[in-house]
């Protein structure tokens, strides 16, 4: 082989070196998610496999050449080191990036909104489809009698200190943890802002709570909140009956597994200790998770004279001092509402 030979083909070698290493700088260096707008949520169940991961990767379209992934995955071996858990992915992100984020387990929470004024089985279905338990293992959690008590509630109370906010968990949170987390937010609450107004009334967290979740169910409207929760608290000074409707729904829920449109007297006559029509003062606890502002409206009712509220057909109430007062205000609603039906079945 000639010297011009010899060189040639060293040159040749550099060369297809070079490519190789710039491909394979390429491969491991170069952008291999898509240039979306915002970062995508996938999520990586327990026990996936580098398929399976891939597969995860691609149903929220993140990879731009799946088979390069696999390719440094492999190559590396931290394919066989990635965690479960949720990532948000950003755009124009290399395969080493990636892979380097999934191996470490640098998961992302999620936002998970508890709704108020649900029931168990609403909530723990948010909770099921948000988180990666599902809905049973969130109910039982709320039922468990030793995490109850360690909370400073019952298992029968727990549900309703599950305050509706805005929070963020690690997808895979176990339930317990969650509900712990939800309730230390309820109390920290509680202290900060209804504590000093409901020693005044004399009125307990569970007494608040209770009163709060009855507003929730009774008013649309938030501007009326702390004007339904005055009516209540007249009546409970002066020793009647609270005689709130939302208690008997919560009968008819707990007793019949749903609730009705309109109560009737014949509902009134159920014996159940949350009928409000029977027993004394507050039912033993709450009906359900009520909304930071139905808590305030609880700790620091308006105060009036009125003993009585009738909805008016707009959404709000009008509010009354006497019975005679009040019956006038109901057929007034009634006439309101016989009017529309008529109207509507014309």
């Amino acid at each position: 082989m000639t010297a011009r030979s010899r060189f040639g083909l060293a040159f040749l070698l550099l060369f297809v070196g070079g490519l190789a290493v710039g491909i394979g700088g390429t491969l491991v260096f170069g952008p291999n998610t898509g240039a979306y707008d915002t970062p995508r949520s996938v999520y990586i169940a327990q026990g996936a496999s580098l398929n399976a991961a891939i597969d995860s990767l691609e149903q929220a379209d993140v990879l731009v050449v799946p088979a390069t992934f696999r390719l440094v995955a492999r190559a590396t071996g931290w394919g066989q080191q990635i965690k479960p858990g949720h990532y948000r992915i950003a755009p124009q992100q290399s395969n080493y990036h990636l892979l380097d984020k999934l191996r470490r387990g640098l998961q992302d929470p999620v936002r998970v909104t508890i709704p108020p004024g649900v029931q168990p089985a609403q909530l723990t279905a948010v909770l099921g489809r948000r988180l990666a338990r599902e809905a049973d293992a969130f109910r039982a959690a709320l039922r468990d009698t030793s995490l109850a008590r360690d909370l400073g509630s019952a298992p029968a109370h727990l549900f309703g200190y599950m305050l509706p906010e805005t929070y963020e968990f690690y997808w895979q949170t176990p339930p317990e943890t969650v509900v712990r987390r939800v309730k230390q937010g309820f109390d920290r609450f509680y202290e900060r802002e209804l504590a000093a107004a409901a020693d005044s009334l004399g009125f307990t967290k569970r007494e608040v709570v209770t009163l709060a979740s009855i507003v929730e169910w009774e008013a649309l409207l938030d501007t009326e909140k702390p004007a339904i929760a005055g009516v209540y608290l007249n009546r409970l000074n002066e020793g009647w009956p609270l005689q709130a409707d939302p208690t008997i729904q919560y009968v008819l829920l707990d007793t019949k597994g749903r609730r009705v449109t309109r109560v009737l007297y014949e509902h009134l006559e159920i014996d159940h200790p949350y009928n409000t029509y029977q027993i004394q003062g507050l039912p033993p606890g709450p009906i359900t998770n009520p909304s930071p502002s139905s808590l305030r409206a609880a700790a620091a009712p308006e105060r009036h004279e009125y003993f009585y509220f009738a909805a008016d057909g707009t959404g709000g109430h009008t509010f009354s001092r006497t019975l005679r007062e009040h019956n006038r205000a109901a057929e007034k609603y009634q006439r309101l509402m016989d009017r529309r039906q008529e109207d509507s079945s014309r």
